[in-house]
C-alpha cells in the first residue's frame, strides 16, 4: 500500500537563500541543509509499494527518512540529529500524500535496528550474569556446612536443602 506519493527537498538555491538569509557566524552547522542537495536529491517519488534507499555512510539515506518522519509527524525509537535549522529545512519540504497515514506508524532506520539488537545483547548479557550469581550461589549452598541456628536462619535452610535436592541441570533456569 502506498501512503506517500512524493517528497520534494529543497534545492542548492533555496537552501543557500536561506543559509543567507540567518547567516550568523556563531553556526558552524546548518544541519540538514546540504546534505541531501550536495547530493542531487531533490525528489523521492514512492511509486513502487517498497522503497529502498541505499548508500554509504553520510550519504543522507537516514536524514531523508528523518525529515519524512518529522514532515508526518511520525516516531522514531532512535534519537537523530537535528539542529536549530532542522524546524526550517522540514517546512521548506513538501509532501504529497496518496493515502491518510495510519495512527502509530513509525520509521524504522538502520540506527533503530542496531540499536534493538544492542538493547537485546545488553538484556542476554544481564541473563548470563544472573545465571552465574545462580550457579555460585548454588554451589555455595550445596557444599556449605551449614547449620540451622534460630527461625532467622530458615531461609538459608531452605537453600541449602534445594541445592541437596535437586540435580546441576535445573541451575541455569534462571528465577
Amino acid at each position: 500500500m502506498i501512503y506517500i506519493n512524493s517528497i520534494n527537498f529543497p534545492n542548492v538555491d533555496m537552501e543557500t537563500d536561506f543559509i543567507w538569509s540567518v547567516k550568523h557566524t556563531c553556526y558552524d552547522t546548518f544541519y540538514p541543509f546540504k546534505v541531501l542537495s550536495h547530493k542531487n536529491l531533490e525528489k523521492i517519488s514512492f511509486d513502487e509499494p517498497i522503497t529502498i534507499l541505499y548508500g554509504g555512510n553520510g550519504s543522507g539515506k537516514s536524514t531523508a527518512l528523518n525529515v519524512i518522519a518529522e514532515k508526518l509527524n511520525i516516531s522514531r525509537d532512535s534519537v537523530f540529529n537535528k539542529s536549530n535549522f532542522y524546524p526550517d529545512y522540514v517546512k521548506m519540504c513538501t509532501i504529497d500524500i496518496a493515502k491518510e497515514i495510519p495512527k502509530n506508524s513509525r520509521i524504522i532506520t538502520s540506527d533503530d535496528v542496531f540499536d534493538y539488537m544492542l538493547n537485546i545483547r545488553n538484556l542476554n548479557e544481564g541473563i548470563d550474569q544472573r545465571r552465574e550469581e545462580l550457579f555460585i550461589e548454588y554451589l555455595d549452598a550445596k557444599y556449605s556446612k551449614f547449620q540451622m541456628r534460630s527461625m532467622a536462619d530458615y531461609e538459608q535452610l531452605k537453600k541449602v536443602n534445594k541445592a541437596e535436592v535437586k540435580p546441576n541441570r535445573n541451575l541455569l533456569e534462571v528465577n
